[in-house]
């Protein structure tokens, strides 16, 4: 929080910690001071003068204060998704090299507060030049192991097809991120200062520092090398950075004063990155590690899981504003109107959503308010226009559904009637509460998009004649899911079911209860099935509070495995209980085995492969062989006592909230999933986007006036090419990504790699004159990185020549 406009929820003031700071470092050149999140420091930078800035600018080129990971937040790990992790982080990127230059370019990843931790994200920082990230939350059981073994630190293999690329160095950090036990100097701590005056009966110099050399020997036994790094300072610290300052100087002073009395131990104001930098001239070998960090138990009951789905509503939000944001930035750059200061709203909203207390729904109510806004009502005029907006390279087929209050003729962009169908809208769907559109039919009808074009149809009206207590006691929360039992219960012994069939689509609408519900249909010609499930208000007369999943029973012998995307990208192996690093311990054998799910999951054997793709992240696992479960809503009676202090109970309109999402569910060989479910996720990510307008002219007049599809592509781009950013950052310049978006072996013919022209790609833009290969954050040429070099201990380097081998994300 920048001020402390709203107290009651949260106290925080990020502007006096750094007014605080500054003038404290000024004080002192040995005085060091890391900061992370460039949403903050923007607004405090903006209203600064430029005395000020100036001193800020000698700071950071002194390298006594240091910009640490550089996103616009501290991003969650679990729920978002790669396209978006990468923008936060290069909107702050941008902004740090534009002020401050190289001097303030991040090379150290700091995610010491997320609840677990993501391969992908290590793949990503690796990719942005980082040389180290460090993080404090791992499972009570993997930190236990790993503190008696000495291997805190390690090298991450973040990718299983990028290779050396992206290993990152990575720490667990000893003491979470909080200082030594009894030596914290913040004003909101209760423990001791230094008292250095022999004079006064409260002296304390041998007791702090005798405190404190015991501490660093305590926390050197969980790691390899003489280096440690200790963390001072912990949320909101330092609104008065003297406290710390002064005891912090004092403490340096006498603890190496102990040098001369035989005490091992010299302390020192650094850095993660000097750290770091340390570290590598040690030139030893390091343990590796190829899996990730999930889930996160902190006991034996307590199991971070719930988060995944937590506020489900929020992240399909989330996951819709990327979509439109993308498609604006790359209207922008085709239009070349340079309104890209317009779009910096959208891109900061964006960041900020991205934050590990925003997006993970670990928020409380009121915050999740701020993040959230409402849909727009439905249109119901004469005529109207539908522009479908394609945002990837690749045509599409697309299935339209238009909610309408009487009978419409629709003409496609070239003047022809669609055979478009005129349906019910579902009952359930009609009395979600707070809906205010009064249609009570829809439209479907398919249509081809051209590849990053639009397609435009005009529509024109027919004329008619738990308590917490203990750890066994951990309820389910915001952050944890912990079921009263493994057995599920059904929502309802009865359902009812209407079929619709169509030339379009075949469809079945499940009703079980008032509170859950689900169509699925299965449009012609395609390959998948779509569930649209509605689930809410969740029922709370009992005072209980309700998981709600789907499940999907099969005869597959999956064999204990099942398979779950990192963040949208790469997929990662799972095996119910059991973790590849150490000998896992069963207690919650639910929530012990849930993983996030920010695209996909999926259950296979040796002839089929069901996977089911999402519209946003969600939890699950597979807790049977056969079975897919997915959790997609949640209303819970407690609070899990993790620091939020209220519990998840959405409500809107005066009842628990109703969400709405659709899962597509693929069933193949395993030899032929990849091909359908990489191309589905993709579309499912960067979907087309409908805007509707009332053109006030008849269909003739608006036909010669207007375009009625149009795309930028002379050429359709290969299919296993995405188009991942299109930016326009001035009028002559802008910020292409392009991404191969198969994995390795996972299909016959694209998986291998494949070359593209930009020019011709980017006809539509002009000649391109000059083009600059960047790190992933796009803040430095390619050209220009030197990573630091690691050996593993089975005797593998990291080393990559830069000279002679192609090394970029894309």
């Amino acid at each position: 929080m920048f001020s402390l406009a709203r107290n009651d929820i949260q106290h925080a003031s990020v502007q006096y910690i750094l007014d605080s700071v500054i003038e404290e470092l000024v004080q002192n050149p040995e005085r060091r001071f890391i900061y992370v999140e460039i949403a903050f420091f923007w607004r405090w930078w903006n209203q600064q003068s430029n005395d000020t800035r100036n001193i800020v600018k000698e700071l950071v080129n002194a390298g006594r204060l240091e910009f640490i990971s550089g996103g616009w937040c501290m991003h969650d790990e679990a729920t978002t998704y790669y396209n978006s992790i990468i923008d936060q982080h290069t909107l702050g990127a941008e902004f740090l090299r534009d002020q401050f230059g190289e001097c303030a370019r991040p090379k150290i990843g700091w995610q010491i507060d997320p609840f677990g931790h993501s391969r992908e994200v290590a793949s990503l920082f690796a990719q942005m030049g980082f040389d180290g990230l460090f993080f404090a939350r791992a499972d009570y059981q993997d930190s236990d192991l790993r503190n008696s073994t000495k291997t805190m630190e390690m090298i991450w293999k973040g990718s299983a097809n990028l290779g050396r690329q992206s290993w990152l160095f990575t720490g667990l950090l000893a003491d979470f991120y909080d200082p030594p036990d009894s030596l914290c100097f913040d004003r909101s701590c209760g423990d001791q200062p230094i008292i250095d005056d022999p004079s006064l009966n409260d002296y304390n110099v041998p007791e702090r520092v005798q405190t404190f050399i015991n501490a660093a020997h305590d926390q050197a036994y969980g790691f390899a090398t003489n280096h440690i790094m200790m963390t001072m300072g912990s949320d909101f610290h330092y609104e008065n950075a003297n406290l710390w300052f002064k005891n912090l100087d004092k403490l340096i002073k006498y603890v190496n004063a102990q040098q001369t009395n035989g005490s091992d131990v010299n302390v020192f104001y650094s850095t993660p990155s000097c750290y770091v930098y340390a570290l590598n001239k040690v030139d030893r070998a390091w343990t590796s590690k190829t899996d990730d960090f999930f889930p996160l138990g902190d006991t034996p009951h307590g199991f971070w899981t719930g988060y995944f789905t937590s506020r489900a509503a929020l992240k399909r939000y989330e996951r819709h504003s990327n979509n439109i944001l993308q498609a604006t930035r790359q209207l922008n750059a085709l239009s070349q109107i340079n309104l890209r200061n317009d779009i910096f709203y959208l891109s900061e909203a964006m960041g900020i959503v991205q934050h590990h207390d925003a997006i993970s729904g670990t928020e409380k109510q009121n915050v999740a308010d701020d993040y959230a806004q409402r849909l727009s009502e439905g249109i119901d005029k004469a005529a109207f226009t539908l522009t479908l907006w394609n945002p990837t390279i690749h045509p599409i087929i697309h299935h339209v559904r238009v909610p309408v209050t009487k009978e419409y003729l629709i003409r496609d962009p070239m003047g022809s009637i669609v055979p478009a169908e005129y349906v019910p809208i579902s009952t359930i769907t009609r009395n979600i509460p707070g809906r205010k559109s009064s249609a009570q039919n829809q439209y479907i009808f398919t249509t081809l998009l051209p590849a990053l074009g639009f397609s435009t149809y005009y529509f024109e009206a027919k004329s008619f004649a738990g308590n917490n207590s203990r750890p066994e006691f951990q309820s389910s929360g915001a952050y944890v899911f912990r079921p009263l039992t493994s057995k599920i219960q059904p929502v309802s012994t009865t359902r009812t079911i209407t079929c619709t069939k169509t030339e379009t689509v075949q469809s079945a609408l499940i009703v079980f209860d008032a509170s859950a519900s689900q169509e699925v249909s299965l449009f012609h010609g395609m390959r998948t099935v779509e569930i649209e499930w509605t689930v809410g208000p969740v029922p709370l007369d009992d005072n209980v509070g309700k998981e709600i999943i789907i499940r999907y029973d099969t005869d597959i012998e999956s064999a204990s495995k099942y398979y779950t995307d990192a963040n949208g990208r790469e997929v990662l192996e799972r095996i119910r209980n059991y973790r590849p690093t150490w000998n896992y311990s069963i207690v919650e054998n639910v929530s012990g085995n849930y993983y996030p799910i920010n695209s996909r999951i999926w259950i296979k054997d040796h002839t089929r492969q069901l996977t089911v793709l999402t519209d946003r992240s969600e939890g699950g696992a597979s807790i049977q062989d056969g079975s897919i479960e997915i959790m997609v809503h949640r209303r819970i009676a407690h609070d899990d006592s993790l620091g939020i202090n209220e519990p998840l109970n959405e409500t809107a309109f005066g009842e628990g909230l109703v969400v709405r999402g659709k899962h597509f569910l693929i069933l193949e060989s395993p030899e032929n999933s990849s091909r359908i479910h990489r191309v589905g996720a993709q579309q499912l990510f960067m979907h087309p986007i409908a805007t509707y307008a009332l053109p006030q002219t008849s269909y003739a007049n608006y036909s010669k006036a207007y375009h009625q599809t149009w795309s930028a592509l002379s050429e359709s781009m290969p299919l296993n090419v995405h188009l991942l950013t299109l930016d326009q950052l001035n009028p002559k310049q802008f910020l292409i990504r392009v991404e191969h978006y198969f994995e390795l072996n996972e299909d016959d013919i694209y998986s291998h790699p494949v070359e593209v022209d930009l020019q011709a790609f980017f006809k539509s833009l002009g000649t391109i004159t000059d083009l600059t290969e960047l790190t992933l954050g796009a803040n430095m040429p390619l050209s220009q990185l030197h990573r630091l070099d690691w050996r593993t201990t089975d005797k593998e380097s990291s080393h990559i020549d830069m000279s002679s081998e192609f090394c970029s994300d894309q």
